[in-house]
């Protein structure tokens, strides 16, 4: 079966390309590095030439709403167009466990946060739902590779504060093998939620994986902090019972991060 990974040079895009591949399917990694542009239109037709999957995990380079929004709007009416045109039979796209939850505005919310980020990918799940292609989307929970991310932008010199809300994060390689196993199955026209085997308290898996890093910054339990500087509930962040669990754990995960060759 041909697929093609919209972001296949990515993090995920690249790990995903692989999996398929093992598996027997011909995986075509595209992004602007191989000529092709989803937000021009440039090389969508001829790489989705009879291709009976597409997967977009392609990402906006900008939390700002505006960026986000001009970016998944662009580019999910092309791979809408050109999937149509190539009589692709199955969309999928990677979005995040929460986006709806996460999307709505609160009373304690600033000008700019990241719920526009959501908003945009709320529209994109939209286009895509309501794209007459056979879709299938896949809502993943935060990577283990983000933990440097997410403290950085919670840091306020050596301290990090963090909302201790419920997480249950998972590996990038747990995130290809599930988006892999939903572009090779039969579309469900709905939703899918993958997540990670445990989960944990904000706080405390960012303080772990700062801990495996010899980070000395300080991580600070504060109800206010939110996650991204915005209010997030108890259960946000984590998925609803019927989600398919990637089988590494975050202490597998930090031992092998630990022994991996350095490149």
């Amino acid at each position: 079966m041909k697929i093609v990974v919209i972001g296949g040079t990515g993090l995920i895009g690249s790990k995903l390309v692989s999996k398929l591949a093992a598996h027997g399917h011909e995986a075509i990694a595209a992004s602007p590095n191989s000529g092709v542009n989803t937000l021009t239109g440039e090389g969508l037709a001829e790489v989705l030439n009879g291709a009976e999957v597409v997967v977009d995990v392609s990402n906006s380079r900008s939390f700002d709403e505006d960026d986000a929004m001009n970016f998944f709007n662009t580019a999910t009416r092309n791979l809408i167009q050109y999937g149509k045109a190539a009589g692709v039979q199955h969309y999928v796209a990677l979005s995040v466990v929460g986006t709806d939850r996460i999307a709505q505005d609160r009373p304690s919310d600033g000008p700019k946060t990241i719920r526009g980020y959501f908003r945009a990918k709320l529209a994109q799940e939209k286009l895509i739902a309501e794209s007459g292609i056979p879709f299938s989307i896949v809502h993943a929970t935060q990577f283990f590779e983000f933990v440097k991310n997410i403290a950085d932008t919670a840091s306020d010199g050596t301290t990090v504060r963090l909302a201790p809300v419920l997480i249950q994060p998972m590996a990038a390689d747990d995130v290809a093998a599930g988006v892999g196993r939903v572009a090779a199955g039969i579309p469900v026209n709905g939703i899918v939620e993958i997540a990670g085997p445990d989960q944990f308290r904000l706080d405390e898996f960012i303080r772990l994986g700062l801990i495996a890093r010899n980070d000395p910054r300080n991580v600070v339990a504060d109800p206010a902090a939110g996650y991204f500087g915005v209010e997030v509930d108890e259960r946000t962040l984590v998925p609803g019972k019927d989600a398919r669990l990637g089988t590494t754990s975050f202490k597998t995960w930090l031992t092998q991060s630990a022994t991996a060759p350095t490149r």
